[in-house]
């Protein structure tokens, strides 16, 4: 039997990306926000979303726990699955990213090889990094979710920060802290560095 994927032909669309970002007014780009699991990314992405979207960028969210609640809700925690919830979400990103989209990823994406293959997947240019830094023990003393009570009592395994790696950002193209700053002065700091890049 041959490869079936040599049937597969893509098609090509009378209107582009281009043509998309032209009517939309502005550039469509991948934020992908990344860091442990109570650093604040859901939270700051979707402020980060209200203030574009009020300024007439058209927008869309992709949050991990939502995600994993219908397209990838086949997949569990294993490092497999968690390389294969990352490819699915870098080329769901990738359409919207041609549809002319600015679409905002809130995802743990622990591992660099993995967040490597997403910035690949959609070009250099448009993807944007953006590494939500709080240490481990104050996402642990917020545990809005009461996720780490349960991995610590051995409910949750391989859960990020306690029995599975978290390989932080070396270079992230923004670093933002919310031990730190507070969530206004880390949305100001990402709207200073993303408007020049998304105006056309």
């Amino acid at each position: 039997m041959g490869d079936f994927r040599q049937n597969i032909i893509p098609h090509i669309h009378n209107i582009g990306r281009e043509e998309r970002q032209a009517l939309k007014k502005h550039k469509a780009k991948i934020l992908w926000f990344t860091g442990l699991s109570g650093s604040g990314k859901s939270t700051l992405a979707g402020k980060l979303e209200t203030y574009l979207y009020g300024k007439g960028y058209n927008t869309y969210i992709l949050d991990g726990d939502n995600i994993r609640k219908g397209l990838n809700r086949d997949l569990d925690f294993s490092d497999e699955s968690r390389k294969e919830n990352i490819r699915r979400i870098s080329e769901v990103s990738k359409l919207f990213v041609d549809a002319g989209v600015i679409v905002l990823t809130a995802f743990i994406s622990p591992f660099k090889e993995d967040r490597a293959f997403a910035r690949e997947l959609v070009g250099d240019d448009d993807f944007i990094e953006i590494h939500v830094d709080c240490p481990l023990h104050v996402c642990e003393k917020r545990d809005v979710k009461g996720l780490y009570k349960k991995a610590r009592a051995g409910e949750i395994k391989s859960f990020t920060g306690i029995d599975s790696p978290f390989e932080e950002p070396e270079h992230p193209d923004i670093r933002v802290n919310t031990a730190l700053n507070s969530l206004d002065e880390c949305l100001s700091e990402l709207i200073k560095n993303l408007e020049p890049q998304i105006r056309i």
